[in-house]
């Protein structure tokens, strides 16, 4: 049986990963989080792959509050980027497997079509800039069947995220607005889990790669919400408006689409289309 370190998971990524698990008899999953293990201690964590015997870890823990980030580096650091560096170095000393998620925030948004996985990275916000860092510790080390896999948009079942949200504002308020001038693509945490489980046997490559993973199809967060509402048959009149009315401390990128082409022809995925797929995640919350 291969022992599986899988780290974040009380996040959302880690929370659907946990529950495909027993699906998987093949694995022995190890499921931690801050407070079983912390990745920012390098020795402790050297420790626990040696002791656990590790064969493989999917890495779903990060710094993710992204404008809590522009004044809080050093801790955004110490997660998106050391602590990766130390995965990195583990995986090449011990053969370990490596599967860390990274985000769509390492580009600018400027581009005006989808992002392929050899665009090369601009990060805006102190957020986008350690998570490329991690990538870039990550590609020097350069251990063996390690993927680096870049997401967007996430919202899951488990956690907050963009469409719980929606979902009390719109039981606590007539109308909203929701920024319109954004373009990207919601990912179900629940889809990349399982992408994620599907990809697992199959890795063999000799150096590190790179690839995307998001649902299929195109909205903007106006779009989003706006279907959230739909699907949910709540009455809530959404206006849309520029980011330029909705500041925040990170920027964020005007247009983050990424291409899926390369992990679809790689490992034969079939991906759903994002509204399909927000439609499941809504059915689950409302058996919660």
């Amino acid at each position: 049986m291969t022992n599986v370190l899988i780290t974040g998971s009380n996040g959302q990524l880690g929370s659907e990963l946990k529950a495909l698990a027993s699906h998987y008899a093949q694995y022995n999953f190890i499921f931690t989080d801050v407070y079983d293990l912390d990745i920012c201690n390098h020795e402790a964590v050297a420790d626990f792959i040696t002791e656990n015997q590790i064969q493989v870890i999917i890495n779903c823990a990060a710094y993710t509050a992204v404008d809590k980030a522009e004044t809080q580096e050093d801790i955004a650091n110490a997660i998106n980027h050391l602590a990766v560096k130390n995965f990195a170095q583990l995986a090449k000393v011990h053969g370990i497997t490596l599967i860390h998620v990274s985000t769509d925030y390492v580009f600018d948004g400027t581009n005006h079509k989808p992002y392929i996985e050899t665009d090369t990275p601009n990060p805006q916000s102190v957020y986008g800039r350690t998570k490329l860092a991690g990538e870039q510790a990550i590609q020097h080390i350069n251990p063996a069947n390690t993927l680096i896999i870049r997401t967007s948009w996430v919202y899951s079942s488990f956690g907050n995220n963009f469409v719980k949200t929606m979902l009390r504002l719109g039981k606590e308020r007539d109308a909203l607005s929701v920024v319109a001038d954004q373009v990207g693509t919601p990912t179900y945490a629940a889809d990349l889990a399982q992408a994620i489980l599907t990809i697992l046997p199959n890795i063999n490559n000799e150096a590190v790669k790179i690839l995307h993973y998001s649902n299929k199809g195109v909205c903007s967060w106006y779009d989003f919400a706006k279907t959230i509402f739909a699907l949910e048959n709540m009455v809530v009149k959404v206006t849309p408006i520029e980011s330029s009315q909705y500041p925040t401390p990170a920027k964020r990128p005007f247009y983050s689409v990424l291409n899926n082409k390369a992990i679809i022809e790689t490992y034969g995925l079939k991906i759903p289309y994002w509204r399909d797929s927000l439609l499941d995640c809504l059915v689950k919350i409302r058996t919660f």
